[in-house]
């Protein structure tokens, strides 16, 4: 029991600090691009750590990529912390369940594209109503096109990596 919570924190932990990292070499606004990275991070947490584990990988990347820009520090930890909270909620809505035998793929990109779409559309608008970047309706379509196309990108990244590799590992 207690090795199994400490590899739960340590997988977080990890998968967070991948999501920092991502972060941490690349300038914003390009690093919003990275956005299927997080993603895929956050799918395999789901997978890995039953009920919460996108949730707890989000808390842990928004906490970190928030230290980088201080100023930022409310709306990383904020969207970070909901984002992985929205793949938990879609993979249970979508009925995505890790087995030794496999995930189902489809249910998978199903899920991860309405969060990420989802969770997009929240970030993206939630900023523009408060004016700290502008609003533009070219960009506007971009983040209607790559919220669910990186969902969908991250959601077959997800599957493949869990059915091929990672079904088999025991925590």
């Amino acid at each position: 029991m207690v090795v199994q919570k400490a590899t739960r924190l340590l997988i977080a932990a990890f998968f967070g600090s991948i999501i920092f990292v991502t972060r941490l070499f690349v300038p914003p606004p390009i690093d919003r691009l990275l956005i299927a990275v997080d993603a895929v991070l956050l799918a395999l947490s789901a997978l890995f750590i039953k009920n919460v584990g996108a949730t707890y990988v989000g808390a842990v990347g928004g906490v970190l990529s928030g230290l980088l820009l201080p100023s930022f520090l409310p709306f990383s930890v904020l969207f970070a912390f909901l984002y992985g909270f929205i793949v938990d909620v879609f993979l249970f809505v979508f009925r995505v369940n890790a087995t030794e035998a496999g995930v189902n793929r489809n249910r998978l990109i199903s899920a991860m594209a309405v969060g990420t779409l989802l969770i997009a559309f929240l970030s993206y608008y939630a900023t523009t109503v408060l004016r700290v970047i502008p609003s533009y309706p070219v960009i506007d379509a971009l983040v209607l096109f790559m919220g669910p196309a990186s969902g969908v990108s991250a959601g077959y990244a997800a599957s493949y990596l869990w059915n091929k590799y990672l079904r088999n590992m025991v925590l």
